[in-house]
């Protein structure tokens, strides 16, 4: 991202204009603003949107900052808790295993030569490999699913790290997908596919982009709210 824009007290990022009647306003995932702007809009614009948005930003922020307020803090040891599709496994560290991770038996099983080699940082990059892989297997069979319901081609796929978005929709139709997506239950991950797949007919959250969702979801609205206020909860 460019260095953000400043309206009297709110800083935003702005990112290219597209092919959309409205202006689209973002509260990201670590708390920053971002703003899609229709392609024809000059920054001056988009200044003036945002600062008539700005009670609403307000109030997003906030929401934001309360959703945010408590981290995990995780210990790395024998029983603590890790989350895979929406369920809570326990930690065990296991000597002389094969893999890496393994989720067997009801358990997260890390081999203990990676803590004891590399320590946190080498068991967190098991743990993100883990979810890539099988993230990798899910994402390409909920879009192959989802796609025709939808009505739009299936694409390109990938899991991987995606910072502070949940996933996004590229010009070609590439879906990406972040890796902590597999800590949620299959019910939200569908959402999370259903939502890129909508986009690629709509690239804003506008009305019509929503009324695409929902044809497909008609309980969207509940598994959105469930992402918004357990999202922060979901990493390592």
């Amino acid at each position: 991202m460019n260095h953000p824009r400043r309206v009297r007290d709110i800083d935003y990022y702005l990112l290219p204009g597209g092919p959309r009647k409205t202006t689209d306003i973002v509260i990201e995932r670590n708390g920053t603003i971002t703003v899609r702007p229709p392609e024809h809009y000059t920054p001056e614009q988009v200044d003036a949107v945002v600062d008539s948005k700005r009670l609403w930003i307000y109030r997003n922020l906030a929401e934001w900052r309360d959703l945010n307020a408590y981290t995990v803090v995780r210990s790395w040891v024998n029983g603590e808790s890790f989350l895979y599709l929406g369920r809570t496994y326990q930690l065990v560290l296991v000597t002389g295993q094969a893999q890496d991770l393994l989720l067997k038996e009801g358990r997260f099983c890390l081999k203990r030569e990676i803590m004891e080699s590399g320590g946190i940082t080498a068991a967190k990059q098991a743990f993100e490999h883990y979810y890539v892989q099988k993230g990798q297997q899910r994402f390409q069979e909920r879009v192959g699913y989802y796609a025709p319901k939808v009505g739009v081609p299936t694409s390109l796929i990938k899991v991987k790290d995606m910072g502070y978005r949940w996933a996004s929709c590229g010009r070609h139709g590439q879906l990406n997908f972040h890796w902590k997506c597999m800590m949620a239950p299959p019910k939200i991950i569908d959402y999370i596919v259903v939502h890129e797949l909508c986009h690629l007919y709509h690239s804003n959250h506008d009305d019509a982009f929503w009324n695409e969702v929902d044809k497909v979801l008609p309980d969207y609205q509940e598994r959105k709210s469930w992402l918004k206020k357990q999202g922060a909860g979901l990493t390592l």
